[in-house]
């Protein structure tokens, strides 16, 4: 769902960079007052598990598209809204930056559609109602079962609004070639079934590190004289081996399908499906001067365009990208709370 700057108006895109600025400003001042040093650890791989994940495309069969995975619900469930949400940034921002994905101009929309729904709609609207309920009743089988299902509503629902906002966005910018109806109708659909797959990840995730440390999973109680399996650095270890074979093995088998927001723009004609929207690849939506400055600031920074060496595209390239997009994401996200004092133990003062 990375839109590209030509979906956006300048002040559109602008709007949206307030939007997700202020909302990252908020979470930061939250931040300030955590107590929880286990996050750190925590943070810094699970947001590399994400980035990794997304490098995932998963055939939608029947349609010519593929999905990937967004990662805020599976953040938040882990974080908490306000930390998932700036592990979302870090995780855009490099992509955006290092491996030209997604529009610059555009990264404030690509924030709020990809996060900003993910970690704090999904996570106060559907993960802290259902796990703080006694729906299937009490046990570690019945908290399994409202893992699943808050992971599968979540994901869902916040694909849902995210798609509709880009569907918006685009609206508001003008962009006449995308009629707000007829897009709509493409965009919602495809993006519920990327939606499911996207549950059922983030549930199979959620169920390992609840297996393994269930106290890491926010509003979860551990059942009484339930002990938990593995210690937090052979979870926090396990974790970045599967965040590093993704990122740097798995992402070899990614569908070559066009994403669900591709998708909808310009179809898969050449597969023998609809062009929907029809659009040209080379030669859409708006142009601006804010646009080509940030196209040009892209170029000069991203030295894996498209997640592969510039010059070639061996598969060599996508292996090397998932497993340096992993760390560096993993680094950034590390270096963020310790310069923003974030997860630090406070010492009461007596």
């Amino acid at each position: 769902m990375h839109m590209a700057d030509a979906l956006l108006a300048p002040a559109v895109a602008a709007t949206m960079y307030v939007a997700s600025g202020s909302v990252a400003g908020v979470s930061i001042h939250k931040l300030k007052k955590d107590d929880e040093p286990q996050k750190l650890p925590v943070m810094a791989v699970t947001a590399a598990l994400v980035f990794a994940g997304q490098m995932i495309n998963y055939t939608i069969p029947g349609t010519g598209s593929s999905g990937h995975m967004c990662g805020g619900m599976l953040l938040s469930a882990l974080l908490g809204p306000q930390a998932g949400f700036l592990s979302m940034i870090v995780i855009l921002a490099i992509q955006c930056l290092f491996f030209a994905d997604g529009g610059l101009m555009a990264l404030g929309a690509n924030v709020w559609n990809m996060a900003f729904y993910g970690c704090f709609v999904g996570y106060y609207l559907i993960w802290r109602p259902i796990m703080g309920s006694r729906l299937f009743g009490e046990g570690k089988g019945a908290q399994r079962s409202r893992i699943v299902l808050a992971s599968v509503l979540g994901c869902v629902l916040t694909l849902q609004l995210g798609a509709f906002s880009v569907v918006l966005e685009t609206s508001l910018s003008g962009i006449t070639e995308l009629p707000f109806g007829a897009f709509l109708a493409l965009m919602q659909p495809i993006h519920l079934a990327i939606g499911l797959v996207e549950g059922l990840v983030t549930a199979a995730v959620l169920l390992f590190v609840y297996e393994s440390r269930p106290e890491l999973l926010q509003g979860v109680t551990p059942v009484s004289g339930a002990e938990s399996k593995r210690s937090l650095k052979a979870t926090v270890a396990i974790l970045a081996v599967i965040a590093l074979l993704v990122g740097g093995g798995l992402s070899l088998l990614a569908s070559s399908n066009p994403d669900g927001l591709e998708w909808a723009l310009f179809g898969n004609a050449e597969e023998g499906y609809s062009e929907n929207m029809g659009l040209d690849e080379e030669d859409y939506g708006v142009s601006s001067t804010a646009a080509e400055k940030a196209c040009a600031i892209q170029e000069a920074t991203s030295f894996l365009p498209d997640y592969a060496f510039a010059d070639n595209d061996t598969p060599v390239g996508t292996t090397v990208s998932g497993v340096v997009g992993s760390a560096l994401v993993a680094g950034v996200a590390l270096l963020i709370c310790l310069a923003g004092g974030f997860f630090r133990k406070k010492h009461s003062k007596i």
